[in-house]
């Protein structure tokens, strides 16, 4: 077996979907979950970035339907994140308005996040390091603090954590370890990014989330392309079996194979 298809049988990756098939699959799955679970729904933090956006829409019909065929309530809250000014946070409302979400909240992590950063910067003198903490360090902190504070609320209301990791971002290993890629859920985690604006376009996602650049948005004109030297074509290309250029095949095999620590469960002995 080749090192490709290796991957897309561990990632579980289709070649082709049919988007209302993988809709109402993805959606039965997470009814199916929250009632296992014994919840009251989910919470989805909602960047303004399309994955989050298909996997609000997705988590707004799910307890919709849960709510209608059993009398009880159901909720999704939505939970959108800047670190201070967010210059594209209209578009996260924007998807609660799509989406008809009735309860979303603003949890600015600004203050959290530059205390843990000055806290770090100032004992790694105590280390022999005297320069601050990297930009790329500094957005893991961003991640991890919106996780926990998304972790608080879902405590408070008995919710579950929806996360919004896809096959070309597990790929890369592109999600921070305990930040994104720490939830309860992850409906999904076997389509690429091709597939996911497939559902996109079919659940109406708000025509300014389609057309902006994928990007983490852990620091400032961070683009998930020019971060990782790889298209999302490419990327999605390689995913859906089809044979991409030599170099950017064995990138993306190198940043499986570095990566593989964010997706084994953790070691021991």
């Amino acid at each position: 077996m080749s090192i490709q298809q290796q991957i897309i049988d561990d990632l579980r990756v289709q070649p082709t979907i049919e988007p209302d098939a993988e809709i109402r699959k993805r959606v039965d799955f997470l009814k199916s979950y929250i009632q296992q679970s014994g919840t009251q729904g989910l919470l989805i933090a909602i960047s303004g970035g399309i994955d989050s956006a298909v996997a609000a829409g997705l988590c707004k019909q799910a307890t919709d339907e849960l709510s209608e065929s059993t009398g009880k309530k159901y909720m999704t809250l939505g939970v959108y994140q800047p670190y201070g000014q967010q210059s594209d946070i209209a578009d996260s409302y924007a998807v609660a308005e799509a989406f008809k979400l009735e309860h979303t909240v603003e949890t600015d992590v600004q203050s959290g996040v530059d205390a843990i950063t000055d806290l770090v910067n100032k004992v790694l003198p105590s280390i022999d390091i005297q320069d601050p903490i990297t930009p790329q360090a500094k957005g893991n902190i961003k991640a991890r603090t919106r996780m926990v504070t998304q972790y608080a609320l879902a405590n408070e209301l008995n919710l579950l954590v929806v996360g919004t990791d896809h096959a070309s971002e597990a790929i890369t290993g592109f999600f921070t370890k305990y930040g994104d890629g720490a939830v309860d859920i992850t409906p999904l985690s076997t389509l690429n990014k091709r597939q996911v604006r497939q559902l996109a376009t079919h659940m109406a996602v708000p025509q300014s989330i389609l057309d902006k650049a994928p990007s983490a948005g852990l620091w400032e004109d961070q683009t998930d392309e020019d971060e990782l030297g790889i298209t999302y074509n490419d990327n999605s290309d390689y995913l859906e079996g089809k044979t991409i250029d030599q170099v950017a095949a064995e990138r993306l095999e190198s940043y499986y194979k570095r990566t593989a620590h964010k997706r084994d469960p953790i070691p021991g002995i």
